[in-house]
């Protein structure tokens, strides 16, 4: 049955009115459900007039976990060092010198060998590059470049439309430099290059982008060409399209360079050479002791960018470089002295998706740090409209701006996701870590779809809320000292590296797609697709036309009522696209269904991610300490029904929410939003984010106003 063509049950109207006003009532008097008083329920909290007593430093160690300390020393060590804190006008070449300086101090002289942590535990790696990047966003992604792993997009829409219908859709990715020696590599590999990546002895660079390919990894064009006479491989760039392009560290401080090319093999047939597929190799790119270019390496600077101009990114050509065969990173395929291929993988296809499928983590930096980056901003804009007065009552002294509902409305819903953000984001941080650990297949295939969701999310919403912000914060959130454009331009590009945001929702479509598929035909789902098991049966039946009426409090803050209205969305779309899928494919062919039902697609994934957020966010509260549940709950609540809200046009159409329902909702909303606004300043404080780390004046915890004249000379 179309779910469109529902109708409510009717209500006379002495019954309408006789339930408006019970319900009317409970807004003042809920009364509490013992069902939920079970250890596996979360309390329902009624809205209080009062505000809550916020414990801001249990929260701040329970948002904070294990990785504080490490956190501290690299906040420590920069406090510590002014001489390495950068200035507010900065050319592109002196900050790329101080970002090199940053990153050596942090290495050397503070002691933290972000390297080790990849293998020992993934989790405090994270936690350190979110910490360099709150001290300088240029100094987060060059530690990146050098160290961990990152993940590329995914090539073909039309292997995304495959993946749900037959199963074979290969994810892509890389790894720096760093990553690639431990991840492509082997032991030999380990033993000559570990040491001196470690201590920056060795600074590298990946080379995988080219000028005519980024996303199509397949269609690279740089070849790496076997010479059984000297037992070298000869690296050539043959067009201008196939130069190395967006290469981080390749402008000014690399000296390796990890390249992907195509390994070609001579033979004894007609064509001459074999193609072996695209594989990767360590590439000197600049003497070791005089930093000269080597010879046959052309390096170009790709100039001034919109934000991160501490990363210096270069272009680089090729001419016949020789390296020597064991130069070859050759965990998944080898070359022996007299020129024969081997692999335990039979395909080019299946070992370029071993070779690339086998480094995952950029995604989930980048979602993490993306988080980091919010609880700056938010910070800086909460504090300010604390702080800023404006207006107010006749003869009454001003009132701060964030007594403003429009100001709340800004502002509130963005802290609440802010929280949201942080536990979703750091469920994927031990799912990775996990993952690194067992090497379970489905959970590999997991933290892949959920990575690339997570990152697409929220770095869409971090970038549209840094404009935000700034906006919020008036005209002194256009001075550079308070850091919103900085912020806001180093941030930008999160949106499209490590994968555009737009292909990796396809992505989270086409696995939900897949795991559609498994559910009917009995397989077993993934760890984050289990609602859908349940959801397919029970959240597309009709919608119960009692439930879609009901609007008290106590049931709209109920955590069941809000992750089922998530999930019954998810499940609705998923069902409907799949139909439209099907049909079109007929007619249009793989790619044309899927490119026809685009916009469909990534609605679909958005919601899907929304869902697992509210999971996430939810069994936090539940999981926190008692004194602060009260707290972490009123937040969860302003997540959810904000999101429900903004798209209550969804669930109007299908009748899931009845029009007396839809305003009750936009009206607790408003309430929860205010009420938020009340305990706003513990919440950021709780983020734990001293005043060297924000570094913005409006958002200085005392004096802010006393600093901000100092700052221009007073």
């Amino acid at each position: 049955m179309d779910l469109s063509d529902l109708n409510p049950t009717a209500e006379d109207e002495s019954q309408l009115v006789s339930r408006r006003i019970q319900r009317l009532s409970l807004h003042l008097n809920p009364i509490p459900n013992p069902s939920f008083h079970d250890h596996h329920q979360l309390q329902l909290l009624t809205c209080a007039t009062v505000k809550l007593n916020v414990n801001t430093a249990l929260l701040s160690e329970f948002m904070r976990g294990k990785h504080k300390g490490i956190q501290e020393k690299v906040y420590e060590y920069f406090n510590s060092r002014p001489d390495l804190q950068t200035p507010i006008e900065i050319s592109k070449d002196e900050h790329r010198e101080l970002c090199m300086k940053q990153l050596l101090g942090l290495v050397r002289e503070a002691g933290i060998r972000p390297f080790r942590y990849i293998v020992e535990d993934p989790s405090v790696y994270f936690a350190i590059a979110e910490a360099a990047g709150s001290i300088d966003m240029s100094l987060g992604i060059k530690l990146g470049v050098q160290y961990r792993y990152h993940i590329l997009l995914i090539p073909y829409l039309v292997l995304a439309f495959e993946r749900c219908t037959h199963g074979n859709f290969f994810l892509y990715e890389k790894c720096l430099w760093g990553g690639s020696v431990l991840n492509l590599g082997t032991k030999k590999h380990k033993d000559k290059y570990y040491d001196g990546i470690d201590n920056l002895e060795y600074p590298g660079c990946f080379a995988m982008t080219e000028l005519h390919h980024g996303s199509n990894v397949q269609g690279l064009q740089t070849v790496a060409k076997f010479d059984p006479i000297t037992d070298e491989f000869i690296i050539n760039t043959p067009n201008d399209g196939a130069i190395k392009w967006w290469i981080g560290n390749a402008a000014v401080h690399g000296k390796f360079a990890t390249v992907f090319a195509r390994l070609l093999l001579p033979t004894h047939d007609i064509k001459g050479v074999s193609d072996m597929g695209v594989h990767a190799f360590i590439v000197p790119i600049r003497d070791l002791e005089t930093h000269q270019t080597l010879p046959g390496v052309e390096i170009h600077d790709c100039g001034h960018k919109v934000g991160l101009n501490g990363v210096d990114n270069g272009a680089l050509r090729f001419r016949s470089v020789r390296i020597p065969r064991d130069n070859l990173l050759n965990r998944f395929g080898d070359v022996s002295r007299d020129g024969i291929y081997t692999s335990s993988l039979p395909s080019i296809n299946k070992r370029f998706a071993a070779t690339l499928g086998e480094l995952v983590g950029g995604r989930v930096g980048l979602a993490y740090s993306s988080v980091g980056v919010l609880k700056i901003s938010v910070t800086i804009a909460t504090r300010y409209s604390l702080l800023r007065q404006q207006f107010g009552p006749p003869k009454q002294p001003e009132i701060s701006i964030l007594d403003y509902q429009s100001h709340q409305h800004k502002l509130m819903p963005m802290l609440a996701s802010t929280y949201a953000f942080h536990f979703a984001t750091l469920h994927l941080v031990q799912m990775y870590s996990e993952m690194k650990k067992s090497h379970d297949d489905q959970l590999v295939g997991d933290v892949h779809s959920l990575s690339a969701g997570l990152k697409a999310y929220v770095t869409s919403y971090t970038a549209k809320s840094l404009s935000t912000c700034r906006e919020a914060c008036g005209g002194h959130g256009y001075a550079a000292v308070n850091r919103f454009g900085s912020l806001r331009n180093d941030h930008d590009i999160f949106q499209t590296f490590e994968g555009d945001n737009t292909v990796l929702l396809q992505q989270v479509a086409a696995d939900l797609l897949k795991q559609y598929k498994e559910k009917f035909q009995g397989g077993t789902l993934a760890v984050t697709w289990n609602y859908l098991r349940e959801s397919m049966n029970t959240y597309l039946s009709q919608p119960n036309p009692v439930t879609a009426r009901w609007e008290g409090g106590e049931h709209l803050r109920d955590p069941k009522f809000q992750l089922d209205a998530f999930r019954y969305r998810t499940s609705r779309l998923l069902q409907s696209v799949a139909v439209r899928l099907r049909k079109h494919s007929k007619t249009l062919g793989s790619f044309g269904a899927w490119n026809r039902c685009l916009n469909h697609l990534l609605t679909l994934a958005e919601s899907h991610i929304e869902s697992v957020i509210l999971a996430k966010f939810i069994e936090a509260v539940e999981s926190c300490p008692e004194e602060i549940r009260a707290t972490l709950k009123l937040v969860c609540d302003l997540y959810a029904l904000d999101r429900i809200w903004k798209d209550i046009g969804t669930y109007r159409n299908v009748d899931y929410v009845a029009p007396n329902k839809a305003k009750a909702i936009h009206k607790l909303a408003e309430y929860l939003s205010f009420q938020v606004r009340n305990v706003a300043r513990e919440l950021v404080d709780a983020f734990d984010l001293p005043d060297h780390v924000t570094r913005a004046p409006i958002a200085m915890q005392s004096e802010a106003y006393s600093q901000y004249t100092q700052h221009v000379g007073f």
